[in-house]
C-alpha cells in the first residue's frame, strides 16, 4: 500500500516534467493548438528540430556552457574547502577554534540579498562585476557556512580512536585527511557536492545581478527570451528541459548518497 502510494506520488511529481519534454518535441503551431498531451495520442507530431533550433542559437548554448562553468568550479572550491575547514574544526586544536565555529554557524543565518549590493560594489571596484569569476565567488562565499557546518559536524562522528592509532603509526595530519577522513566521510562530501551543485545550477537571482550578457548562464538566458519572445515555445521549451534534466539526473544518480549524508551530518 505505501509502496502505491509513493509510485503515485512519484509519478504526479514526474508529470510536469514529461509535459515539458513532449512541449519540447512539438512545432509552435501544435503547441499552441492543444496541450501537450495530445502528442500521446498523435506521436507523429513529435520530432527533435526544436533541438537542433536551440544547438544553432548562440545565446542558448552559451548560457548553458556559462552555467557549467558556473556550477562545476563553484561546486570543487565549496567542497575541497569546506572539507579541510571541517576537518580542522572537528579535530585540530589551534586558537580560537569554537568561536570562529560559532562564527560560521551564525553565518548561516545571514540572508543572500544582504550581500547583494555591497558585493556588487566592491566587484565593481576589483574588475569582477559582470564576470563568471564574479559569480562563482559570490557562490563559493555564500555556499562555505552551511558546507563547513555539515562537514564539521560529520567528521566529528568519526571514532577518536581511530585517528589516534593513525598518528600513533606516524601518519601526518595531511595524509590522514586524505587517506581516512576523506573516504569515510565520502558520503557528506557527495551529498554537499549534489545540495551545492543543485543550489548553484538552479540559481537566477545571483546570476541576474553579477552576470552580465556575455557571462549569464541558463535561468537568466530563459527569462530574457520569457521577456522579449514570449510566444517562442518552440526555444523555450527545449531550453527549459536542458535546464531541468541536468539536476534531476545529478539528484537520481546520487539520492542515496544526498540522503544518508545529509542525515547524518545535520545531527551529532
Amino acid at each position: 500500500m505505501v509502496q502505491a502510494f509513493l509510485v503515485v506520488v512519484g509519478l504526479i511529481w514526474l508529470t510536469p516534467l514529461a509535459g515539458l519534454f513532449l512541449s519540447s518535441l512539438r512545432s509552435a503551431q501544435e503547441n499552441a493548438s492543444g496541450g501537450w498531451w495530445t502528442a500521446l495520442t498523435s506521436p507523429a507530431q513529435l520530432s527533435f528540430d526544436n533541438y537542433t533550433a536551440l544547438l544553432g542559437n548562440a545565446g542558448m548554448t552559451q548560457a548553458f556552457w556559462n552555467t557549467v562553468l558556473i556550477s562545476v568550479p563553484t561546486t570543487a572550491l565549496v567542497v575541497v574547502i569546506a572539507a579541510l575547514a571541517g576537518y580542522a574544526f572537528a579535530w585540530l586544536d589551534f586558537p580560537s577554534r569554537e568561536p570562529l565555529f560559532l562564527l560560521v554557524v551564525a553565518l548561516l543565518v545571514v540572508p543572500v540579498q544582504i550581500g547583494l549590493l555591497p558585493v556588487a560594489k566592491l566587484f565593481g571596484q576589483l574588475g569582477l562585476f559582470g564576470t563568471i569569476p564574479g559569480v562563482v565567488l559570490f557562490h563559493v562565499a555564500y555556499g562555505l557556512p552551511f558546507a563547513i557546518f555539515l562537514l564539521r559536524n560529520y567528521f566529528a562522528e568519526m571514532p577518536r580512536e581511530m585517528l589516534e592509532a593513525a598518528r600513533m603509526d606516524g601518519g601526518t595530519e595531511w595524509r590522514i585527511f586524505i587517506r581516512l577522513v576523506l573516504p569515510v566521510g565520502r558520503p557528506a562530501i557527495a551529498s554537499l557536492a549534489i545540495f551545492q551543485f543543485l543550489w548553484v545550477w538552479n540559481d537566477m537571482l545571483v546570476a541576474l545581478l553579477f552576470a552580465d550578457s556575455s557571462s549569464q548562464p541558463l535561468t537568466v538566458e530563459l527569462q530574457s527570451q520569457i521577456r522579449q519572445f514570449g510566444s517562442n515555445i518552440d526555444v523555450l521549451a527545449p531550453g527549459a528541459f536542458l535546464s531541468l534534466i541536468v539536476p534531476v539526473v545529478v539528484f537520481f544518480a546520487f539520492q542515496r548518497h544526498f540522503v544518508q549524508g545529509v542525515m547524518a551530518g545535520s545531527v551529532k
